[in-house]
């Protein structure tokens, strides 16, 4: 089949190079100028383990294309796709502007039935929103009578595991408009996704509505489970329990099962932050109230602070005069994604209280230093005292205290007694719960999980004066 592909971000780029290398003759469109060039040098602008594999067998074999122009892409496309971002506005609503520009541009270039693909998460009632805009757009150039279907599908992808997730779908949710053009649309998708449904029907067809709505309800409830979970891990800690242990014992339970009830440092990225305060937004503005999805939201906000005020209860709230590493700066690992990262609270927080921060992560590090110079921009003071080590062992390097942000898996299994050797003072608070606290104590560590039973104690400040720590390890943030 013939695709287009609006939009060469995250989900875009997935799903133009999975529909390619099922065999489909995809175009893929953007504007930025910049990024089409580095695709069609054979460059990836994003971090998604075995992306770059895909997208350049695809393109040598001439099945996957990049462009920027619009009516290239809309002509080429029997479907076309939408995928391009939608951020959360200051009330919490997304912002349709480029969902709604790029259906204003597929109504000025199409020319014969289009199925027109809502791929990025948008709330319900986008999809009418959509097809009226479509509709003005042929009106205006006279093509009143050209049909078009508007349909809803939903991506599912986790990042750091977005190609599995694509190719080995759980469910295809499909939102289908009435009537004889949904009919029509139905036999295109039913055709696209076909390689899917061989063993067994993964496609869930429904209205557009409850497609739209089915994204935001999936998210909702992930969040959930991870919020509670966390709740559960302070209380936890003030119990004596060992979350982990919880953990285990209601997560073999089939009804409830082990994914997403892992305690930590709160949920980020693309996707759950975005995606609750959206729900909240649109059922505010229908009258209804969503409980749990805001306190879901206030949880996770919380959360994120939680590793600082442990900091602050063993060191004290003033941590002048002492320095910190930080592991792991992207929001979850195999992503160079920074979006609602709990390092970008727990970082200006160890800053504003006087600490040095030498922070380190395998892949984010570049991503990191853009986000960060962002949130700490003209907060005097505070960005010179941000270093970023090459490696995880440089980052410790006279620290008072490492502080574990993401569950990278070259930080599951480190070296002790190396690090022991270069940490001033052995304490570990460990925001996602990688080591084991009694292994820990015998290795000397002073240590703390999340829900772990760690109790740490008052720590006297470390007398000696914060030396400098060695350039060759460490890279200035760029300000």
């Amino acid at each position: 089949m013939k695709i287009a592909v609006v939009g060469a971000g995250y989900v875009g780029l997935v799903t133009a190079a999975c529909l390619a290398e099922l065999g489909n003759d995809v175009v893929c469109v953007d504007r930025d100028h910049g990024r089409v060039a580095m695709l069609q040098a054979g460059g990836v602008p994003i971090f998604e383990p075995g992306l770059d594999d895909v997208l350049q067998r695809n393109r040598h074999a001439g099945r996957l294309h990049f462009t920027t122009t619009m009516a290239n892409a809309v002509s080429h496309g029997e479907v076309v796709f939408i995928a391009v971002g939608t951020p959360p506005q200051e009330d919490g609503s997304a912002d349709l502007q480029h969902v709604l520009g790029v259906a204003e541009q597929i109504g000025q270039h199409m020319n014969a039935f289009k199925v027109v693909v809502n791929k990025s998460t948008v709330p319900v009632g986008t999809g009418a929103r959509v097809e009226q805009v479509l509709r003005s757009a042929l009106n205006g150039r006279g093509l009143h009578a050209l049909d078009f279907a508007v349909v809803s599908n939903p991506e599912f992808l986790k990042e750091g595991a977005a190609l599995e997730d694509f190719m080995r779908p759980d469910r295809i949710v499909i939102g289908l408009p009435p009537g004889e053009v949904g009919d029509t649309a139905r036999r295109l998708m039913a055709r696209l996704y076909a390689p899917f449904n061989r063993h067994h029907e993964r496609s869930l067809w429904m209205d557009v509505a409850s497609a739209e709505l089915t994204k935001y309800a999936a998210n909702a409830m992930l969040a959930t489970r991870i919020s509670f979970m966390n709740e559960m891990a302070l209380l936890a800690d003030a119990l004596g329990a060992d979350i982990d242990a919880v953990r285990r014992g209601i997560g073999s339970d089939s009804r409830i099962g082990h994914s997403f009830l892992y305690a930590g440092t709160g949920y980020g990225g693309s996707c759950f932050p975005k995606d609750t305060r959206a729900l909240i937004h649109t059922a505010s503005t229908h009258g209804v109230g969503m409980q749990i999805v805001e306190a879901t939201e206030a949880v996770n906000r919380r959360q994120k602070h939680v590793l600082v005020d442990r900091v602050c209860a063993h060191f004290g709230a003033d941590l002048r005069g002492l320095r910190l590493a930080v592991w792991g700066l992207a929001f979850k690992p195999n992503t160079d994604d920074m979006r609602d990262a709990p390092s970008r609270v727990v970082i200006p927080e160890l800053l504003r209280r006087g600490a040095e921060v030498v922070a380190h992560d395998p892949v984010a590090q570049s991503e990191a230093q853009r986000a960060l110079c962002a949130d700490l921009g003209g907060t005097a003071g505070q960005v010179p005292r941000l270093r970023f080590a090459d490696t995880a062992l440089d980052a410790l390097n006279e620290v008072d205290a490492l502080l574990v942000l993401t569950e990278w898996k070259s930080f599951h299994h480190p070296d002790f007694t190396a690090m022991q050797r270069r940490m001033r003072g052995h304490v570990i608070f460990d925001g996602r719960n990688l080591y084991d606290p009694e292994l820990m104590d015998a290795q000397g560590f002073v240590y703390q999980g999340i829900g772990r039973r760690g109790e740490l104690k008052v720590a006297q400040r470390p007398l000696q004066a914060v030396v400098p720590v060695a350039e060759r390890a460490l890279s200035p943030l760029a300000i």
